[in-house]
């Protein structure tokens, strides 16, 4: 077997001065870790004029330091990078990428475990260097590119077009119960923009002294669901036996279940089981990155504390409160964020009983969730099949590497996914 570096090249990542680094996009967007490692590309929060390091567009961006380290992602332009992140770049081209995203893959675990730091791994250039690289031709290397490119596809696909279905029922949220366009349509006399004349016949004309249209009421949030927290799992309650389900916490929300999720088959009480398909909100940790919404799409699992599954008592339909959770998720971020201590901040009862949302007549609510229903079940298909691409890439990488599968096979057994 070769190495890393004889096939690839590496550069690590050097913060730039302090002085250099703002928050307001000037200069180039620089990576110091992860920002979000859990869609295709990165969300930078910092920039600067004084880059030292740089990852060009297409490289594989590789966190070596901190609490994500191992994760990766792909550079869509270029970008500065500081001391937690290395930019890897095959010598043959961008046609090459996704196999040496797998070679990482396949022995990551072993990397992780052989990293020094005393609280999170920190994994050095010497050992990227010497990264054992399996010994394929280079046409094997691009078809299994090929395989793992396409599955990447496929998921990115999937991914934009869950996104794009939120932000359609997020749209029509604001439309309908923040801005009121149809009252404020009618009340002016003409006709209210993308709804048929029936539905704009169920909007008042007017608005109360409240500010809210005619007939209308706010109600706390809490009020609109029921809100379960998870259990609190310790270590005892740990073991991988048969009949052992994964206990779910903010890592699995944002990753799904890794080699480092914890397994149990103490029943704390049915209420705190969970299954694919199923709402959940975290109300604590970093308000920009773990205070959100999430549907679970994965099978039955335990769920730990930290996380709320909301579950419809009635009154809303979970597409409904989906949709709202995700449309205030920066007021609740806010909030999470004046309580922030040590960089976590967290969303208690009493907020959500003091949050209030704008309740409509029961024939607006209804025709309102008529209309995001298919949204928001389209919306769960693209990631539940998001869920079997990513288990199936996870099946066929290790048996790719290590020559197990002939790559031409494999080609068309994934067709039927692109």
């Amino acid at each position: 077997m070769g190495q890393l570096s004889d096939v690839a090249e590496i550069v690590m990542g050097q913060s730039p001065k302090g002085d250099a680094c703002s928050n307001s996009p000037a200069g180039l967007p620089l990576l110091n870790g992860p920002t979000e490692f859990g869609s295709h590309h990165p969300l930078p929060t910092q920039w600067t004029t004084d880059p030292k390091r740089y990852a060009q567009p297409d490289d594989l961006l590789f966190c070596v330091r901190g609490s994500t380290t191992g994760r990766m992602n792909w550079a869509d332009q270029d970008y500065a990078i500081g001391r937690g992140i290395a930019a890897l770049r095959h010598k043959g081209g961008a046609q090459y990428q996704p196999w040496l995203r797998g070679v990482i893959e396949y022995q990551l675990d072993d990397l992780l475990v052989a990293a020094t730091g005393s609280t999170f791994p920190n994994v050095s250039k010497d050992q990227l260097h010497c990264l054992e690289v399996p010994e394929h031709e280079e046409w094997e290397q691009r078809e299994i590119a090929a395989i793992l490119g396409a599955l990447d596809d496929k998921i990115e696909v999937n991914r934009k077009t869950a996104a794009t279905l939120e932000e359609m029922a997020r749209a029509l949220y604001r439309s309908w119960f923040v801005d009121f366009d149809p009252v404020h349509a009618k009340a002016a006399g003409r006709a209210a923009a993308h709804m048929d004349a029936a539905t704009a016949a169920l909007f008042p004309d007017s608005f109360g002294e409240d500010g809210l249209p005619e007939g209308w009421t706010e109600e706390p949030i809490i009020a609109q669901s029921d809100w379960v927290n998870g259990a609190a799992y310790k270590k005892m309650h740990f073991a991988k036996t048969p009949d052992a389900l994964p206990v779910v916490k903010i890592a699995e929300l944002k990753a799904g279940v890794t080699g480092n999720t914890k397994f149990t088959a103490t029943d704390l009480g049915e209420k705190f089981r969970i299954g694919r398909g199923d709402l959940l909100f975290s109300w604590s940790g970093n308000p920009d990155t773990s205070i959100d919404a999430f549907i679970w799409a994965l099978k039955d699992a335990w769920l730990n504390q930290h996380i709320f599954a909301v579950r419809p008592n009635g009154k809303m339909s979970k597409a409904a409160l989906f949709t709202i959770l995700k449309f205030y998720m920066p007021e609740f971020a806010e909030i999470a964020r004046n309580k922030q201590t040590t960089g976590l901040g967290h969303i208690t009862r009493k907020d959500l009983d003091a949050f209030s949302v704008r309740i409509a007549p029961p024939e607006i609510m209804e025709v309102f969730e008529n209309e995001i229903e298919p949204m928001f079940d389209r919306y769960c298909l693209t990631l539940y099949e998001n869920q079997t691409l990513a288990t199936l890439r996870d099946t066929l990488l290790p048996r790719l590497m290590s020559g197990e599968l002939r790559v031409g096979e494999t080609r068309e057994d994934i067709e039927e996914f692109s």
